[in-house]
């Protein structure tokens, strides 16, 4: 059976939403996009590439695909983070495409997010591992299928935004593996499910 695991970008107060650019997810009247980069160093660069050279295929909902496609799945800068993700193999969990075709090496996932992963999870194949997509997280999450979470932590709250952990989700309690913590306070934290 293939792992999920999860790399989500946090602040001190739980919000996920955001995280990369102003205009990235304004759902809600959200105000506080692109509070992530200026937290971005060069420990945080060697964590995340250690992630990527450990990851399997890529599962993503719909919103988080759209977007990575518009921001990875035409470049041609040289950047290895590109490279990865345009060779990555990619799933799709989504009700609302109708296909995938626009980013190479995807593949749609069409249905309730809980079943169609729940049964991708059970053939064999490579690990799972999903950035982001905090709407499929908390549907798998609340499922029982996710197996490993690293947390990026930030020093900050927003008091405002969508929350990792928002709605209905089973006690789960998971053993911290490791943590590292970057010179602009960042606390980079892997969990495992036990």
């Amino acid at each position: 059976m293939r792992s999920i695991s999860v790399t989500m970008f946090v602040t001190l107060d739980g919000v996920v939403q955001g995280l990369g650019r102003p205009d990235e997810d304004t759902r809600g009247g959200f105000a506080h996009g692109g509070w992530g980069p200026r937290y971005n160093d060069e420990v945080m660069g060697r964590e995340m590439a250690k992630g990527m050279a450990n990851a399997g295929h890529m599962l993503f909902g719909r919103r988080t695909w759209e977007d990575f496609l518009r921001a990875w799945g035409r470049a041609t800068d040289g950047n290895p983070f590109t490279e990865h993700m345009n060779a990555a193999t990619k799933y799709v969990a989504s009700r609302t495409l109708d296909d995938v075709d626009a980013w190479q090496n995807s593949i749609l996932l069409r249905g309730e997010a809980a079943e169609t992963v729940a049964e991708l999870k059970a053939r064999p194949g490579g690990d799972l591992a999903i950035n982001g997509s905090a709407s499929l997280v908390q549907s798998l999450h609340a499922a029982g299928l996710i197996d490993r979470y690293t947390l990026l932590i930030h020093p900050l709250t927003l008091g405002a935004g969508r929350r990792l952990f928002e709605g209905p989700a089973p006690l789960t309690e998971f053993d911290l593996t490791g943590s590292v913590t970057t010179p602009k306070g960042v606390i980079i934290a892997h969990y495992t499910r036990h």
